[in-house]
Order: structure tokens, then sequence, then C-alpha cells
């Protein structure tokens, strides 16, 4: 994660002596874990029914900077914090309900991604809207908080790498101001966020092969400044 954040930094740089536009804000929205416990939606995942002192809310929460080179193209770098839930007794499989296990998992993540609108929506008007895909590569650090009905410490972090992609919808308004929704899948290379700390037979014996997915449902609000950069259309 620092050779991530130390490109950025550096990139960044460039992007001053090179007076590119810039864009900063705030997103915020749900996030979902998909793995070997609990429910497998990939989007739209309901907060569970049980306290919210017990699991916690679902949150993403976290930062943008993005950097326009030209009205269609951009690249991003997220930086956030996500809660994640995971609850066999939501889970459509009999197999996981009769299992009973839940637990919850927080953690950091840095991803930078590339972005590609379909409209010019960089350009210098004063609103237009767009739809955009995006996709890159992250890092994300997790911990362990609760496991299998049993409350733990935390027993240290670990770093894990991801792929993420998506698509979204960006507005743009009064120049300056942009109003972005997106969907936010991301696969990681880790099969243990919903379960590093549960030694269970039955989770071993039913786990699958595929990877952890750790996807979001997010809106964010960023503002554009410097000086406007020198389009080519």
């Amino acid at each position: 994660m620092k050779r991530i954040i130390g490109l950025f930094l550096l990139f960044f740089g460039f992007a001053n002596l090179s007076a590119q536009r810039h864009e900063i804000g705030l997103k915020a929205g749900m996030s979902n874990l998909v793995g070997d416990i609990g429910r497998t939606n990939y989007i739209l995942q309901k907060p569970f029914n049980r306290s919210i002192s017990e699991h916690g809310i679902p949150f993403y929460g976290g930062l943008i900077y993005r950097r326009n080179f030209n009205p269609y193209q951009s690249v991003r770098l997220d930086l956030g914090f996500s809660h994640v839930q995971f609850d066999d007794r939501y889970a459509q499989e009999n197999y996981r309900k009769q299992r009973g296990l839940f637990g919850t998992n927080s953690g950091a993540d840095a991803d930078v991604v590339f972005e590609y609108n379909f409209l010019p929506v960089n350009n210098e008007q004063k609103s237009m809207l767009s739809p955009y895909v995006f996709g890159g590569i992250g890092a994300m650090v997790y911990s362990v908080v609760r496991s299998a009905q049993t409350e733990t410490d935390k027993s240290g972090k670990k770093i894990i790498i991801a792929v993420p992609f998506g698509a979204g919808l960006k507005y743009k308004f009064n120049y300056n101001w942009a109003l972005s929704g997106e969907f936010k899948f991301k696969p990681t290379f880790s099969d243990g966020i919903d379960y590093s700390m549960i030694d269970d037979k039955e989770t071993r014996k039913n786990k699958t092969n595929s990877k952890d997915w750790v996807n979001s449902m997010t809106l964010g609000l960023t503002y554009s400044f410097g000086r406007p950069p020198c389009y080519c259309d």
C-alpha cells in the first residue's frame, strides 16, 4: 500500500506541473461481502435484523482524487474505510442457515483506477450527465474483529490485493461540482476475510475455491479546481 500511495503522490506532483484539472471530494454508501459465510448478493445487500451493536452498519466512506486528462478519460484514487457483515441466517443455502455462523470485518483500502466517460463530462460546460466505467488495482488492510458466535480481540492486520472495477453515472453541475453514483465490485486475492479466525469443520467442508469480494454502492460529491487543461477535441 505504501508503494501505491507513493506512486500516487508522484503522479500528483506531475499533475501540478502540467496544470491539469483536478477533482477532490467525498463518497459514502453501503458495502457488502461475498464469501463463504452469509448471503451472496453482489449488490444491494440489506442490513441484517440483528442489533446494530452486534453487527454494526455495512458502511463505506472515503475520499476521492481525480485527475482528468481530457473530457473523457481520468485517473482516480479512492481512499476509504468499509465495514462488512456476514450472517448465515440470511443466506439462501440451507447448509449455511443450519450452520449459523456470523461475523464482521472492517478495514481501509486504496484503489487506483482508470475511468472512462462515454460523454465529454469533464469539458468546460455548466452541466452534463454521462455514464462511465472504470477498472484498476487496489490494496486493502483488514482485521477480524468478531468470529463465529464469539467475540475476539483484533488479531493483527493483513494486506490484501484487489482488482476493483465497476460502472457509474456522473452529473456535472454549476461548472465545478460533480455528483456521481456507482457500483464498485472488488474481487480480492484472499479467501479469509469472512472467517480468518473461524475454525469450523463444516465451513471448510463447504468452502468454495472462489476468493472473497468486497463490493460497494456509493454516492460521491467532488469539486474541480486548478487552471483548466488545454483539451484537444
